[in-house]
C-alpha cells in the first residue's frame, strides 16, 4: 500500500486539533456551557452583526457592572469598608478621642456587636472618618498602598486579586466586540478607581460611584481638590440611573449586578423597548466562594432575584455556571 504524503497526515492532525482548540480559546472559557453563557453570547452576537434587527451601533454599546459582589469579593464585609476599619486604627493616635466615642471605639476594641449596632449611621461616621481630608491622589495612593498589604481573612489573597475570573472574561468579551465597559458602584468612586484600572481594563473616567463632598482651592500656590467629610451622592438602588445618566449620557444596553442595590439600574437598562441585557449574579458556592441571598446583611439578593422571573434577565448560579471563581494566584 502506498504510503500516504506526509502533508496529508499532517492535515489529518489539524482536522482533529482544530475544534479542540477552538473550545479552548472561545468566549467565556471559564464559564460552563449553559443558559447563562448562551445568553451572553447570543446577545453580543445580536446586537453586533450588521443587518441584524437588533442590531447596535458601537457608539451605543454601553454596559454597565456593579462592583461589589459582580466583580469583586464583598463577604464578609465589603472590601471598602474593611479599608475604612483599617484605617481608623491607623488614624487613632491622631484622635485620642475615638477611644471613648462610638463608632470608633467598637473598632478600636474589636467589638463587632457594638459595631453592627451603631448601624447605617455609623457607617458613614466610620467613612466619612477616614476618607477626607486629602487630595483624591493621596486618597487613591492611600488605597494603593492598603491594597499591597491587607488580606481577605478567608482566602489570605490581596482584596483586589478576588476578582471573579469569569466576569473579567466577559467584560474583555464586550471590549472585543464593540462595548465600553462601565462601573456602576453604591462604593465610592475614588477607592475604586485606585485599582479598576488594572484589574478590570477599566479607567478611572469609566467609574461612577459614591462620592463625597470636594472643593477646590489653592494651597501653597497651587490649585488643589480637596475631600471633604459630608456625602454628596450615593450611587445606589434608584441613584444608580441617576448617576449613570449624569456621568455617562448613554442608557446602557447591558447591566450587570448581584443584589437589591443594582434593581433599579438593571430595570432602567432593560425596560427599553429593544433588546437588552440584564444579567443577575446569584451567590450559590459556598465552597469556592459565598453563598448568600435573601436574608444577607451584605449583597442582600430578595427583590431582584424575584424580578428577574418577571423580567427575563439572565440568572447566573455561580456553583453551576463557572468552572473557577477567582484567577489563579501569582
Amino acid at each position: 500500500m502506498r504510503a500516504r504524503p506526509s502533508w496529508l497526515g499532517t492535515l489529518a492532525l489539524l482536522v482533529t486539533w482544530i475544534p479542540v482548540a477552538v473550545a479552548q480559546t472561545g468566549p467565556l472559557p471559564s464559564w460552563n456551557d449553559g443558559p447563562a453563557k448562551q445568553a451572553v453570547i447570543a446577545f453580543v452576537t445580536d446586537v453586533t452583526r450588521e443587518g441584524s434587527l437588533d442590531f447596535v451601533p458601537e457608539p451605543e454599546r454601553i454596559a454597565t457592572f456593579d462592583n461589589d459582589g459582580t466583580l469583586l469579593i464583598e463577604q464578609p464585609i465589603y472590601v471598602q469598608f474593611a479599608f475604612a476599619l483599617d484605617r481608623v486604627k491607623v488614624l487613632a493616635p491622631q484622635h485620642p478621642e475615638w477611644r471613648d466615642t462610638q463608632p470608633f471605639e467598637a473598632v478600636l476594641e474589636g467589638n463587632m456587636a457594638a459595631l453592627a449596632a451603631a448601624g447605617e449611621k455609623g457607617s458613614v461616621e466610620i467613612v466619612a472618618a477616614t476618607h477626607a481630608g486629602m487630595t483624591p491622589e493621596e486618597f487613591r495612593q492611600t488605597v494603593k498602598e492598603w491594597l499591597a498589604t491587607a488580606r481577605h481573612p478567608r482566602f489570605g489573597r490581596r482584596y483586589d486579586e478576588l476578582v471573579y475570573q469569569p466576569m473579567l472574561e466577559v467584560l474583555a468579551y464586550l471590549r472585543t466586540n464593540g462595548f465600553k465597559t462601565f462601573i456602576a458602584s453604591g462604593g465610592g468612586a475614588e477607592f475604586i478607581r485606585a485599582f479598576a484600572e488594572e484589574r478590570y481594563g477599566i479607567p478611572p473616567e469609566q467609574v461612577v460611584g459614591s462620592r463625597i463632598a470636594t472643593k477646590y482651592e489653592r494651597r501653597d500656590g497651587r490649585p488643589t481638590l480637596f475631600r471633604l467629610p459630608p456625602v454628596d451622592f450615593i450611587d445606589d438602588g434608584p441613584g444608580k440611573p441617576v448617576g449613570i445618566n449624569q456621568e455617562i449620557g448613554r442608557r446602557p444596553i447591558a447591566a450587570f449586578g448581584n443584589s437589591d442595590g443594582d434593581l433599579e439600574m438593571l430595570q432602567w437598562t432593560t425596560e427599553a423597548g429593544k433588546r437588552r441585557l440584564g444579567v443577575v449574579v446569584h451567590h450559590t458556592d459556598a465552597e469556592r466562594g459565598y453563598a448568600y441571598d435573601r436574608q444577607s446583611h451584605v449583597g442582600k439578593l430578595d427583590k431582584a432575584l424575584d424580578a428577574a422571573t418577571v423580567d427575563r434577565w439572565t440568572v447566573v448560579d455561580m456553583k453551576r455556571d463557572w468552572k473557577t471563581v477567582f484567577p489563579i494566584s501569582p
